[in-house]
């Protein structure tokens, strides 16, 4: 690159640096939707994956759908003993509510091994949760659940007695956790408890006993736990043969909906936009530049250069422009993202650092080349026309 591109890039105001601002959103775009992506991809990894979601099959019951086997006691066992796993837990779900203090109405699901709990500080399970504990939202409905933390709380519960009648009855629980409220995969204010006081509180519910509820309605969800990995793709395909609506929990999580497919979408889709518009931009800008400065590309023409020296002086600006324009977006976009990994930690549930949401190498890299390479092709398509005339002719129209 000659010292005349860079003179002609600072002090022309018709050169191609006018196309800077444009592209350096464009390269802040990809750029934040990357580290937004990146950092959701690597909490995902972290801290749901890496604690046992890679070796987890989801199972799910369909009320009123005969196509899908229900999740009883005899289809559990039968799970269980398929090749590879080693552990079926069921979710059952009812409802706690405040006997005493409190207006608290707290949905209760089974703590199964693909809750990934985020504990406050101190107020962490010490081991699996035994019969008669319960895990808790710090706070919840205007109720403060840390002072109970360590101590059996007094929990009030439907036991139906007709169709549409019931009575009140009491359950102490111990409070051996409690969670940070943000986290509410299974609803704002949900109750965690053992598989065997889940399914009692249920089958309470619907008026009938934990072994009757069990072997007649169901559980409405369950997580199996295989022995390895490689294990995942035959138990799964074992399970669907058996009727069992059941999919990889790593598959669930991977597609994760809401900002975290956004982003990922837009960072996809924001290589080809920010690429195409690099071009697009660098044939219009190029085109203006070299009409704008028609007589002056004329004279240079006339003393003796060449199409092929003045094409490297726009190509020079070109790559100035791109270069300066993917620096620019890959600062800002960074900083965005960084600056975004808080509110999409509180998004996902998740811990994400501001390091963490920071670009991956290779889209950083693609918001810097991509584009000074679009508007060098842009550039070299759009100036073709404009330096293809007779430079005397030129001369002589603008009276140079």
């Amino acid at each position: 690159m000659s010292r005349w591109c860079l003179y002609t890039w600072v002090r022309e105001p018709r050169s191609l640096r006018r196309g800077l601002p444009a592209l350096a959103v464009l390269a802040a775009l990809l750029t934040t939707a990357a580290g937004v992506a990146g950092g959701a991809a690597g909490a995902v990894e972290r801290d749901v994956l890496g604690s046992g979601g890679l070796t987890q099959i989801e199972l799910s019951a369909f009320e009123g759908d005969a196509s899908v086997r229900p999740l009883t006691a005899s289809a559990l066992r039968d799970a269980e003993g398929v090749s590879g796993v080693r552990e079926v837990v069921a979710d059952y779900v009812s409802v706690l509510y405040a006997e005493e203090d409190g207006t608290y109405d707290l949905p209760s699901h089974t703590l199964t091994p693909g809750d990934d709990l985020p504990y406050v500080e101190g107020a962490a399970p010490s081991g699996p949760l035994s019969e008669g504990e319960v895990v808790l939202p710090a706070s919840a409905q205007g109720t403060d659940f840390r002072p109970f933390l360590g101590r059996s709380l007094a929990f009030g519960y439907t036991r139906a007695t007709g169709s549409a009648s019931g009575e009140t009855e009491v359950l102490r629980l111990k409070v051996v956790g409690l969670y940070d409220p943000g986290w509410q995969v299974d609803g704002p204010g949900t109750a965690y408890l053992t598989e065997g006081t889940a399914a009692f509180l249920a089958a309470a519910r619907a008026g009938q006993t934990a072994e009757v509820f069990r072997d007649t309605e169901g559980a409405r969800s369950a997580v199996v736990v295989v022995r390895h990995q490689r294990d995942v793709a035959a138990a799964v395909a074992a399970l669907r043969r058996d009727g069992f609506s059941a999919s990889p929990v790593s598959d669930r999580v991977r597609h994760l909906p809401g900002l975290f497919g956004a982003a990922d979408l837009a960072m996809r889709a924001g290589v080809l936009v920010l690429a195409v518009g690099a071009v697009v931009l660098g044939a219009v800008r190029a085109g203006d530049s070299v009409r704008g400065r028609i007589g002056q590309f004329a004279v240079l023409r006339i003393l003796g250069s060449g199409r092929g020296e003045l094409r490297w002086i726009l190509l020079g600006e070109a790559v100035l422009t791109g270069g300066a324009a993917g620096f620019a977006g890959v600062l800002v976009g960074a900083g965005t993202s960084s600056a975004l990994a808080r509110p999409l930690s509180g998004l996902l549930g998740l811990p994400i650092a501001p390091l963490d949401a920071l670009p991956g190498i290779g889209w950083a890299a693609s918001a810097l080349v991509l584009p000074a390479l679009g508007l060098a092709v842009g550039t070299l398509l759009g100036s073709r026309e404009a330096l293809g005339r007779d430079p005397y002719l030129v001369a002589r129209a603008h009276g140079v």
